[in-house]
Parts: structure tokens; C-alpha cells; sequence
């Protein structure tokens, strides 16, 4: 006897095709960059509105979670930058540790030239942000101008389209890896003040459990929420930055798949052959059939490795929902509002729009260049020199962790917003010039070919 089946109907079809669709314009590369651009131009245009003094009374809302007598109050802005921008770091922790598992960081050879170009990166526009600003109360913001932003920076790369070599996007990929890296260590080393050993007692317990849970065979993601949470808590009590607590955990994500008795693949094969056979002879029980659903599951579960799986489901909500979110709640800068004449807020946003745009390409370029020539390195295969240009240029996109660390940099009002229209200016002027001379570089390796070719 065998289980009846029902033809999909008509509607069921046009659903799966219209998700099916989603999911790919989900990780289309360019859209996540596009969607942060709208979500910064929204909160622009709130900031600078009739309604500008909603766009703040939001932001500083309480929001409470307690249980029993104990309550835990924030502003909105807190959860989302303090909170699920947590989400945002383990994602990139999971990034760092793939890259240097099979990634281009596996290999010190490999990664000689996008670690020397993106230290370069960092080192330049500090120090052009700094002879900008030489007053003690505004080098603080010296860290500001050193990162760069994957989502946009990426974002701008894939519109230039399939002209522009691979290599180029893996090299793009590195140095903005490597770059996170460094720009974690800034704010671990340099804005994280006061720390207090009981919370580093909390987060190690948090991280105990963790390896713990790891240990035992747990795979399941859900499990680590709580230990997760524990860290988290932990790193808030230290005084540190609590989203080094997403970093943390990312970096311990597995790179293998948890052992199982059988190969996955072994087992979904296994449980087709059973319930066939069954099914020719009577059909199974429900709960033989919860059964092999729950091995099904468990199976499916570690055809991929953790840090593949778990990365590959978060990305569509850190891309469009946590990015958006802390674009929107932090680039409303009023414009009427920033006295660029008060307290040296001009050249804090001049230092910071010139370091991106002109520190960035010429700090990596630069490096580069020198690594090259001293014939410590070489230049990836299908990568020139004007693809090294690009990849300076668009490093200049600062955005989501330069707004961060400025927010970590600045405690006063007019310094901030300065530093945050400092980086805006900055990101945009990067992407418009990574764009054109994306365009001038891929027209000059299409004449190339040509020229080649006859």
C-alpha cells in the first residue's frame, strides 16, 4: 500500500516560484548594498524633515525585558546597536573564520598581500585624520576613517557586473575581512575603558558552555542561544563593546560538521529505501514516520558545516534587516543641526571624508605596491594594477562600522555628528568614484582583448 499523493495546485506552484525567486534576489550581492543606501537616505531625509523630532523620540524609547522584579531598561537605539548589531559581528566572525580555514587567509602566502594592503588601509587614513585633527578632544575619532563596509563595498563591485575579474572580488573580499579584524581590535583596545574582570568571568562561562555544548555533539543552533546570551551579558558587564561577544562566538563556530554514525547522505538514502519498502507492504505509523523525520532532519542539518550553514541563514536578515536598521537609526544626522563651527566639527568631518576618500586607495595601493616591488608578494592571477586602484577605492566605503566606532569615538553631540556626515560624505564620494573608474577599467580590458585578439 502506498501513501496516496495530491498533484500541487496552481497557487502552490506560483508560491514556489515566487520564493524560489526571492530567495535568489535575496542574495544578489548588490541589492543588500542598495537596500543599506535607502535605509540612509531614509533616515536623511526623517532627520532633516518636519517630522525630524519623531525620528529621535523613536530611537530613544524604552524597551524592557524582566522577569519577576528584575527589569532591564534601554532605549531602542541600545537594542539595535548594542544588541542585534551582535548578530552582525558573529556573522563576521564566521566570515573571519572561514577565510582562514579554505579561505584566503589558509594560506600566509596568500594572505601577505591583502593583510599588507589592508594594514596600509588602516594606517593612512588615521594618520591623514589626524593631521587634520591634532587637538587631543577630536583624535579620538582617529579609528573612524579605517574601516571599510563589505555589504556596500561588494555591493558597488557587483554592479559593475561579470567584466571584472574574479580574483579582484576575492582580493576585495580579504583586505574587507582583514580590515574587520583590525577594526574589532581598535574597538577592543582603544574604546573599550574601565573593564571589570567579574563580566570576563560571566562571558568565559558563557564560552565554557559553549565549547561544552560542542564537545557533546550538540548541533543544533538554537542550543547556543542562551550560552550565547550568557556572553553577551558578560562582555556588557566588562565594559567592552557587548557585539565582541558576537565576534567571539563566530570564531568558535565549527568548520566541520558535528560525527554522526553514518554519512548524511547515507542516512537520507537509508530512510528512502525503508519507507519505500515499507510503504509496498502497509503504510507506516505516524510515529515511524516522526522518527525518520527526526533523523532526516538531523541529517540535512550537517550536510553543511556549521559555519557555512548558520551564516548562509543569517545573512538574509543581517543584510535586510540589522544593516537597514542600524543605518536608519544612526546616518539621521540634521543637518541644520551640526554647527560645523563649533568645537572643530569641521575638520573632523573633512578628516574623515578625505582619509576615506584619498587615505584608503592610497594606503592600499600604496602598500601594495611596495610588497610587490621588494618581491614579497605578487599580485593575484588576473589581477592589475587598476583592479588594485578599484579595490583602494571602493575600501573607502565606510559606512555601517565607521558610523559604529564614531559612536564608540565621540560622546558629544556636534563631534558625532560631524563624524557621522564625515563618513557619509565620504562613502558616497568612494562609491561614485569606485563606480567610474570600475566603468574606465573594464573598458580598458575590453580594448585590451580586442587588441589581443587581432
Amino acid at each position: 500500500m502506498t501513501l496516496p499523493l495530491r498533484a500541487p495546485t496552481r497557487a502552490q506552484l506560483l508560491a514556489e516560484r515566487a520564493f524560489a525567486s526571492l530567495e535568489r534576489f535575496l542574495h544578489i550581492e548588490a541589492v543588500s548594498g542598495v537596500v543599506l543606501l535607502i535605509a540612509a537616505a531614509c533616515a536623511l531625509m526623517w532627520a532633516n524633515s518636519p517630522w525630524a523630532p519623531s525620528y529621535h523620540a523613536v530611537w530613544h524609547t524604552p524597551l524592557s525585558i524582566g522577569l519577576g522584579e528584575w527589569v532591564f531598561s534601554q532605549s531602542l537605539h541600545f537594542w539595535i546597536n548594542d544588541a542585534l548589531m551582535t548578530i552582525f559581528f558573529l556573522v563576521v566572525g564566521m566570515e573571519i573564520r572561514r577565510e582562514i580555514h579554505e579561505g584566503a587567509l589558509s594560506d600566509l602566502r596568500q594572505a601577505a598581500l591583502p593583510v599588507g594592503a589592508a594594514l596600509g588601509g588602516v594606517m593612512v587614513p588615521a594618520l591623514i585624520y589626524l593631521a587634520f585633527n591634532s587637538v587631543p578632544e577630536r583624535q579620538h575619532g582617529w579609528a573612524v576613517p579605517t574601516a571599510t563596509d563589505i555589504a556596500f563595498a561588494v555591493g558597488v563591485l557587483a554592479l559593475l557586473g561579470k567584466a571584472i575579474p574574479g580574483n579582484v572580488r576575492v582580493f576585495l573580499l580579504a583586505l574587507a575581512i582583514i580590515d574587520d579584524i583590525i577594526a574589532v581590535l581598535i574597538i577592543a583596545l582603544f574604546y573599550s575603558n574601565g573593564l571589570q574582570m567579574v563580566g570576563f568571568g560571566v562571558a568565559a562561562f558563557g564560552l565554557l558552555l559553549v565549547i561544552g555544548l560542542h564537545r557533546i555533539g550538540v548541533g543544533t543552533a538554537h542550543a547556543y542561544v542562551i550560552p550565547g546570551a550568557i556572553t553577551w551579558l558578560g562582555m556588557l558587564m566588562t565594559g567592552a563593546h557587548p557585539t565582541l561577544a558576537g565576534v567571539a562566538l563566530g570564531l568558535m563556530t565549527p568548520v566541520a560538521a558535528i560525527g554522526l554514525r553514518e554519512a548524511p547522505l547515507e542516512t537520507v538514502s537509508r530512510i528512502a529505501d525503508e519507507l519505500q519498502r515499507q510503504g509496498q507492504l502497509d503504510a507506516p505509523g505516524e510515529q515511524v514516520l516522526a522518527g525518520r523525520v527526526r533523523e532526516l532532519r538531523v541529517a540535512q542539518r550537517e550536510l553543511l558545516p556549521p559555519v557555512v550553514r548558520i551564516q548562509a541563514a543569517l545573512h538574509p536578515w543581517v543584510a535586510f534587516g540589522v544593516m537597514p536598521l542600524f543605518a536608519l537609526a544612526n546616518a539621521g544626522v540634521s543637518l541644520g543641526g551640526v554647527d560645523l563651527q563649533a568645537g572643530g566639527a569641521w575638520w573632523i568631518m573633512l578628516g574623515v571624508a578625505v582619509a576615506l576618500v584619498a587615505g584608503k586607495p592610497l594606503g592600499v595601493v600604496g602598500v601594495s605596491w611596495l610588497l610587490v616591488r621588494l618581491g614579497w608578494c605578487r599580485l593575484p592571477q588576473g589581477v592589475s594594477w587598476g583592479g588594485v586602484w578599484l579595490v583602494g577605492i571602493l575600501a573607502g566605503i565606510g559606512f555601517t562600522m565607521s558610523i559604529f566606532i564614531a559612536m564608540l569615538g565621540f560622546a558629544d553631540e556636534q563631534m558625532l555628528s560631524a563624524a557621522k556626515l564625515g563618513v557619509l560624505l565620504g562613502s558616497f564620494v568612494a562609491a561614485v568614484a569606485g563606480l567610474a573608474w570600475g566603468l574606465f577599467y573594464v573598458r580598458g580590458r575590453q580594448r585590451s582583448h580586442i587588441l589581443s585578439a587581432s
